[in-house]
């Protein structure tokens, strides 16, 4: 049996009706006269003064544990790991497959290591960084990390 459904009104003129249904994500903007302004800072203008010295303070304190830590035979191949990660950090854009990349290598060559890399990446200032950088990078540090550094 076929059920009669009452035919949509039109809007009342002048008026504006939105219905969004489903997984929806972004931006919307109804109505006239819309001016929307997005700023976007990436890389390290879009921290604070104090948090670009905490985070250039714990990637220093980093550097010398790594210094101080590593195995001699690997000093200077985790040296250069860790340049890399500061490099991938602190990017314009900060590149998420290296910092995996390098968490990797200090899992399989130096696991003393792991955690103190592992901390620097999840810190809620790198957090910030890929936030800022736009939610692409942010979605791919949280399924490599977990949340983006909170």
């Amino acid at each position: 049996m076929a059920r009669k459904t009452k035919p949509k009104q039109a809007p009342a003129q002048g008026s504006i009706e939105v219905n969004l249904t489903g997984n929806v994500g972004g931006q919307v903007a109804v109505g006239s006269n819309i001016q929307q302004t997005q700023n976007i800072s990436k890389g390290l203008s879009a921290l604070s003064e104090e948090d670009r010295a905490l985070l250039s303070a714990l990637i220093a304190e980093f550097m010398q544990k790594v210094r101080g830590e590593a195995p001699e035979e690997q000093k200077d191949e985790a040296l250069e790991k860790a340049s890399e990660l500061e490099q991938a950090i602190t990017a314009e854009e900060p590149n998420v497959s290296t910092m995996e990349h390098v968490k990797d290598w200090f899992v399989k060559n130096i696991p003393a290591l792991a955690g103190t890399v592992t901390g620097l990446i999840v810190n809620p200032i790198v957090g910030k960084l890929v936030e800022a950088a736009g939610e692409t990078v942010a979605h791919e540090f949280k399924l490599r990390f977990g949340s983006a550094g909170g």
